[in-house]
């Protein structure tokens, strides 16, 4: 089998609108094997939208890309219905908020079983068993008690565990996390991140993060890749992210408090209009 699960070059996504196009992704190249890929920067440079062109989840836009391979398959060139067969079961997506990703109107366990029993042929029963064995997995206690609870009554890490549970499921060779901790204070956080980096790890599966957080970046993933106004100006090894050679991603380190650090005042980035210029990153 390759280590090469995912081969993407010069990913464009565009928007129509009055005036033309408008263009949220400009030649995002990169390739990801059995690893933890981090992908960062500020709101609006383009790294949700990377993550759901992946996946085909934007209806209204216009997707082109040089190649965008998935494995075996040219995603581009997939029809809907072969669609259905891969999101969910082979590719999946960890959202960023569980208040808003899970249905409040149903128990949380039918909702992870049912990704589960879309993907293939069994028994309720044996979908049930297969969605408490994977609680089990994300380090929920009582499990069989948790089964039958409502969206609102778990707490905030509690349902971000679901969703990962429901995302893992299936098995799936790929995993997008949009800023799947967000939402979340440090210690559960942290607790979140043990149990994706364990899974992740045991299982063989090829990870991207979508994040805002450099730190979690630098101490979570293998690789980084910085985006800003929608193409990656940046790419290096997560551990060598303070090495960082681009006038952006220094400039958000330096915007970074720490802890012990001086009280002055942080660092304003100075946003450059050569920034938004086309550039070729091997990534």
């Amino acid at each position: 089998m390759s280590d090469t699960i995912l081969d993407v070059k010069k990913l464009c996504v565009s928007y129509r609108g009055e005036g033309g196009y408008n263009h949220a992704v400009r030649n995002v190249s990169f390739t990801l094997g059995r690893e933890k890929l981090g992908i960062v920067g500020e709101s609006g440079s383009g790294k949700s939208t990377v993550g759901r062109a992946l996946l085909r989840l934007l209806p209204t836009a216009e997707i082109t890309a040089d190649t965008l391979r998935f494995e075996e398959l040219d995603v581009l060139k997939l029809r809907e219905k072969e669609m259905l067969k891969v999101r969910g079961r082979r590719m999946s997506m960890i959202l960023q908020d569980p208040k808003f990703s899970l249905n409040p109107i149903r128990r949380v366990g039918e909702q992870v079983s049912e990704a589960y029993l879309t993907h293939f042929k069994c028994t309720k029963a044996e979908a049930r068993a297969k969605a408490i064995s994977m609680l089990e997995a994300v380090q929920i206690r009582d499990c069989e008690r948790v089964y039958d609870l409502y969206p609102h009554e778990v707490s905030g890490g509690m349902g971000q565990r679901i969703m990962i549970a429901m995302m893992l499921l299936t098995d799936p060779d790929l995993v997008i996390a949009d800023e799947p901790t967000s939402a979340l204070d440090v210690t559960v956080r942290l607790q979140v991140l043990n149990i994706l980096d364990k899974l992740v790890s045991d299982r063989g599966i090829g990870l991207i993060m979508i994040s805002h957080d450099l730190n979690l970046v630098r101490n979570f993933c293998d690789r980084v890749l910085i985006m800003y106004a929608g193409q990656v100006v940046e790419s290096l090894k997560a551990s060598e992210l303070h090495l960082a050679q681009h006038p952006y991603t220094q400039g958000l380190l330096a915007a970074q408090p720490r802890i012990g650090g001086g009280r002055g005042r942080l660092s304003v980035l100075n946003r450059r209009p050569e920034w938004k210029e086309p550039i070729e990153v091997q990534a």
